[in-house]
């Protein structure tokens, strides 16, 4: 998937239609893109089990994907979309594949998106969730250390900030987090941000700096939370006592730098971090089908962390 000077002028000509719509005030059109771009075509080995978790006064929609032999762990995963798209359903092959890919059991969470549910929402529903994995974990036939946080673009972030809530909590911490081009920083405007690959990455790609904004102002309540380390866990001021951690950026990611420079704050206060950037590829590449070379290095990245014990 090396990208080529054709392949460049073909993003850039999507970017700038993708352009066109106003995230602000289109966010169900383009839940209804994505949800009609990723209609489910994996079959599982076994049929997922539907259930939902009780969060406070709601329930938070699960499903559950075992692999057809034996299951070597317990995968939590948090779809991608900017906390404003993206659910289960669009979401399903990945897991499918995953389950495949990785022989564990995933449980893929549906947690509330904003606007209509801004920051906290979504992160409280993600927290219950993995807390009640915890408690109910010898059912499925595991303990605590057998339970992994995966996490891709938003979904990313929501692992990152759980595992910070869930350590200032002093509640049960997952053994590992895997943490797929994550967004883990408020501010993605070029002229400002610390972060040069918003720069380089920012324009005429898949994900624009502008639409990370755009994403980053539909989720949060007010500007206050731009300076929650739980909005933006690069903002944590302690990195300690974090799970065992894998970091998958991609080269032309503008969220690229963000994400490994979160996996170096975590190796600095003493934790096991792997950080390893996919080449020629961009932003969301894990949803992609037909197993192309970043996918396949994605899975033996993956691989090779949780065989680690």
């Amino acid at each position: 998937m090396a990208l080529s000077k054709p392949m460049r002028f073909v993003i850039a000509a999507l970017t700038r239609n993708a352009a066109k719509v106003n995230i602000k005030k289109e966010y169900q059109l383009v839940r209804n893109f994505t949800r009609a771009a990723h209609l489910p075509l994996l079959k599982p080995a076994y049929r997922p089990w539907n259930h939902v978790i009780r969060c406070g006064n709601h329930e938070v929609p699960v499903r559950i994907f075992s692999p057809s032999g034996t299951s070597g762990g317990l995968l939590i995963f948090f779809h991608g979309g900017g906390w404003v798209s993206g659910d289960i359903d669009s979401y399903n092959d990945v897991c499918v594949l995953m389950t495949r890919m990785i022989q564990y059991t995933v449980i893929s969470v549906d947690y509330r998106l904003a606007p209509e549910h801004p920051f906290p929402a979504g992160l409280h529903d993600c927290y219950t969730a993995v807390q009640t994995v915890f408690q109910e974990v010898a059912d499925f036939g595991f303990t605590a250390s057998d339970v992994t946080l995966i996490g891709d673009s938003a979904g990313g972030n929501l692992a990152a900030a759980v595992s910070l809530m869930t350590r200032d909590r002093g509640a049960i911490l997952p053994a590992r987090q895997i943490l797929l081009y994550p967004s883990l920083w408020y501010d993605h405007n070029p002229q400002t941000s610390p972060f040069e690959s918003i720069r380089s990455n920012g324009q005429d790609n898949m994900l624009t700096a502008q639409r990370v904004e755009d994403y980053i102002n539909l989720y949060k309540s007010s500007d206050q939370d731009l300076h929650n380390p739980y909005f933006a866990p690069l903002l944590a001021k302690d990195f300690s006592c974090q799970p065992a951690t894998l970091i998958l950026s991609a080269e032309y990611d503008p969220l690229r730098d963000e994400g490994e420079e979160y996996g170096r704050r975590l190796a600095e206060a003493g934790g096991k971090v792997r950080i390893r950037r996919i080449r020629d590829c961009m932003h969301g590449f894990f949803s992609l089908i037909g197993m192309p070379a970043p996918v396949k290095a994605a899975y033996q990245y993956i691989n090779e962390f949780l065989s680690i014990r």
